[in-house]
């Protein structure tokens, strides 16, 4: 048996195997390559390749559809992952979640005949000789740079009883740069996130740690509070990705989240935020662009493996303000006999009537702080999405529109829905790395926001 089969192979011979009810399979090719760096040097750089097949059996035992689900890593026996997959789904009793599989195509469903996309170190051809310069420069200035650059290439082929052969390809990039001062004591961040890193100014990122090196020579003690705040796109993009992980529409509906009203039902048609503020999702949105369809593994509240090729359509969460969507599965759908909602792998926030950028808002601000990330994020009460965390890497004083010091780091407790409704000021959007999140999401763009009244309930020795 060839050890080199092509993915689609693994899918057709997967699906051909078969005595279930019904089967969906994908198979994921993954390519990666990355350079990190320490103390103005780089110190590794590397590339791999992995593959992962995934089976999901679905058996009727009498009592209704069930589903189980096995994977893989390599070229697997095929007859022997088949029949463990089937084996999980007599196992797992009837599902909650079960309906029929998806049969109708969507939308963009990819070539599937093509080779897999694949990335390598020639992508940081440009990146790594810009960083070499970034190096020098900080050598002069007597600064330490720290950090690492990463891209990846997915593409998965997900085939199902039904017919529907799909295929899709996800390039994920991202950067984080660090500026520290020789014994430590100061500590910043710059980041993006790419596609192709042909959009990346190593420049631009090296500017942006210079600017708050400076800033941060100045240090200010300052007590714990509640301060007019600007937080910038990634500290908004980890808020808001954190809300989305929460808007399950099942959840709500039983009381058991924040989008629950009281009394019974959900929160959709509540006005949330106060400026015109649109959550949205689209798989098509330009550098933030991701599959067009569901591919899942395990069901949730959140996402159903019945639900394997379904359409997932740009769509608003919030518009202008008001809650109007929740992610709800198709299974959830029928017994709410409400639209199903799928999640989509990216996230925008946008005050469509914003004009003016985030150096706008620091120059209108006559006494506040600016924070750079949030970082070490936990839920306290999922009833009211209180979250708490810390400041990290720059927590900057503004005063009369100018930036006067570094401030010391706080722990905050604040809700992210409560901040919508509070926050007075959005900047236009642009496209963001969250810093707490981004080894699973990033493709975000968030606009900086001014919150009067941050909780930053005690002061932090982090740096």
């Amino acid at each position: 048996m060839s050890l080199h089969r092509s993915a689609q192979e693994l899918v057709e011979q997967c699906l051909a195997a078969s005595t279930a009810d019904g089967q969906v399979t994908y198979v994921t090719e993954h390519s990666e390559a990355n350079l990190r760096w320490a103390g103005n040097s780089l110190t590794t750089n590397g590339a791999m390749r992995s593959r992962s097949v995934v089976v999901i059996s679905f058996v009727d035992g009498g009592a209704g559809m069930a589903a189980g689900t096995v994977s893989r890593t390599g070229t697997p026996d095929i007859a022997e992952l088949v029949a463990a997959s089937e084996r999980a789904a007599r196992d797992a009793g009837p599902a909650e979640d079960a309906v029929p599989l998806v049969s109708e195509p969507p939308p963009g469903t990819g070539d599937w005949s093509a080779d897999p996309a694949e990335t390598s170190i020639e992508v940081f051809a440009e990146f790594a000789p810009a960083l070499g310069q970034a190096f020098g420069e900080a050598r002069d200035r007597g600064e330490l740079l720290f950090g690492f650059a990463e891209h990846s290439l997915s593409t998965t082929y997900l085939g199902t009883s039904t017919g529907l052969r799909l295929r899709t390809d996800q390039p994920t990039g991202r950067v984080e740069l660090n500026g520290k001062s020789p014994d430590f004591s100061r500590s910043v961040w710059s980041g993006t996130s790419t596609r192709d890193f042909r959009d990346v100014s190593v420049p631009a990122l090296a500017a942006d740690v210079a600017q708050k090196m400076r800033w941060s020579e100045r240090r200010i003690d300052l007590p714990a509070g509640r301060y007019e705040t600007l937080l910038p796109p990634s500290a908004v993009s980890d808020l808001m990705i954190y809300l989305y992980w929460t808007m399950e529409a099942r959840d709500a509906d039983e009381g058991r989240n924040v989008f629950a009203r009281q009394g019974g039902g959900n929160r959709i048609g509540d006005r949330l935020a106060e400026l015109p503020l649109t959550l949205r999702s689209d798989p098509a949105a330009p550098g933030l662009e991701t599959a067009a369809f569901q591919v899942v593994s395990a069901s949730s509240g959140a996402a159903s493996v019945f639900d394997n090729g379904l359409a997932s359509p740009a769509i608003d969460w919030i518009t202008d303000g008001v809650l109007t969507n929740l992610v709800r599965p198709r299974a959830w759908a029928l017994k709410q006999t409400a639209p199903a909602t799928v999640a989509v792998d990216n996230l925008i926030l946008e005050d469509r009537s914003a004009s003016v950028d985030p150096a706008d808002m620091v120059a209108a601000t006559e006494r506040g702080l600016l924070l750079t990330t949030l970082w070490y994020i936990r839920e306290v009460d999922p009833q009211t999405l209180l979250l708490t965390g810390l400041t990290r890497d720059g927590v900057f004083l503004v005063e009369n529109g100018e930036v006067t010091g570094a401030v010391n780091n706080f722990r905050f407790n604040e809700s992210p829905v409560d901040l919508l409704g509070r926050a007075v000021q959005a900047s236009r959007t642009e496209r963001t790395l969250p810093r707490e999140w981004n080894d699973w999401f990033t493709r975000a763009a968030m606009p900086m926001l001014r919150v009067p009244d941050f909780n930053m309930s005690s002061v932090s020795p982090a740096s």
